[in-house]
């Protein structure tokens, strides 16, 4: 049998910040070293935003694509009752993550497991069990999504429990684009919202599993500037970029 070959794993710091490579300059993830438990690229800020749909208490939360550990190491520090696992086919992203980004496994609240993802939501031992799913799987050049099947997102919609979100990170410019755009809108019944472009192109999309919901935008406000206090992230600006990116209307958000 063929041993499977992953690509390399290298580092760069550049003004304080620590930034994750596979092998090319094209950066995978970073860490402002004396900050290792915040987020600092806005993108990975964003893919926070299912938080503003559901409470984080109790919950279990999957992320698909390891890289530094900012999402995983971020969500299981939210409280102590969360839940978070997250799988990567890589192991030297695994080691990465532990040996130069901070990411401490030892918690009873986390899990890493090394898998390929697609084959993870695949398995119905991991369907229903998941509150939000988070995707951010990239090739080496980070010029595009490694997983943009249907199959996958259907696996993703089947891991999440009967109310969940999934947030997802893709590129604007990269040919497969519309084909994400349409494999997620069309498992997830269309009820999908996307969040303004940043880093150029990094545009996170979020989709809804569950009964219809209807919610003034003073009630999505409130509930950012309580985030925004508690989290430190920049939830306003998601709230601006939610009106402004989505047909949707004046008074309340409706998906």
């Amino acid at each position: 049998m063929t041993k499977m070959q992953h690509e390399p794993v290298t580092f760069s710091e550049i003004q304080g910040i620590r930034y994750l490579h596979l092998g090319t300059p094209w950066v995978q993830g970073a860490m402002r070293i004396k900050k290792p438990y915040a987020i600092e690229l806005e993108y990975a800020q964003q893919m926070m935003s299912w938080l503003l749909f559901l409470d984080a208490n109790n919950k279990k939360t999957l992320q698909l694509g390891l890289g530094t550990g900012a999402l995983t190491k971020f969500t299981n520090r939210l409280n102590d009752s969360i839940q978070t696992v997250a799988v990567e086919l890589n192991p030297g992203i695994i080691v990465a993550a532990q040996t130069m980004f901070s990411l401490d496994v030892q918690s009873p609240r986390m899990k890493i497991i090394q898998d390929n993802a697609l084959h993870y939501v695949k398995d119905t031992n991991n369907h229903h069990q998941f509150d939000s799913v988070q995707v951010d799987i990239f090739n080496g050049e980070a010029s595009g999504p490694a997983l943009s099947s249907l199959d996958f997102y259907q696996g993703c919609y089947k891991t999440l429990k009967e109310v969940g979100v999934m947030t997802v990170n893709l590129f604007s410019r990269h040919p497969s684009f519309k084909t994400n755009i349409n494999h997620i809108c069309d498992v997830f019944d269309n009820r999908v919202l996307l969040l303004n472009e940043v880093h150029d192109c990094n545009v996170v999309v979020l989709a809804f599993k569950g009964p219809h919901l209807e919610i003034s935008w003073d009630d999505v406000e409130k509930r950012s500037q309580y985030l925004r206090k508690e989290t430190g992230l920049p939830t306003k600006r998601w709230v601006k970029h939610l009106k402004k990116c989505n047909v949707q209307p004046k008074k309340f958000l409706s998906i």
